[in-house]
């Protein structure tokens, strides 16, 4: 049952995401952004926590799921180093799956070889 709430949740995040798409104008890294910072709104409103118990991985590894992890990120740190914790949190939090991403781009980037477009 847990795989079916995660698959659903999931697809409904990116559902929205791909009518953001399809029916507005907005270049897809607006939308990248749009999703994240979401993701740090809804998690400051107390509304993203239950959505994560529910759903699991459904709700975490979408983008607003990047912004709901940099944004507990942020209140851990604040507890623990105060003021510091506004800078800190987030990219100690996040650090992990940045590294991921970097090392994951540049093995794909050895693997694969440029040609021009023309």
């Amino acid at each position: 049952m847990d795989y079916l709430k995660a698959f659903v949740v999931g697809g409904i995040i990116c559902l929205l995401a791909q009518i953001l798409i399809d029916k507005t104008n907005m270049t897809p890294a607006r939308i990248l952004v749009l999703l994240v910072v979401l993701g740090v709104v809804l998690t400051a409103l107390g509304l993203y926590e239950p959505l994560v118990k529910f759903a699991g991985a459904g709700a975490t590894v979408p983008l607003c799921g990047f912004g709901y992890l940099m944004a507990n990120g942020v209140v851990d740190a604040i507890q623990k180093h105060g003021f510091l914790g506004v800078i800190t949190g987030g990219l100690t939090a996040g650090a992990a799956g940045i590294s991921a991403a970097i090392f994951c781009g540049y093995v794909a980037a050895l693997c694969s070889r440029s040609q021009d477009k023309s």
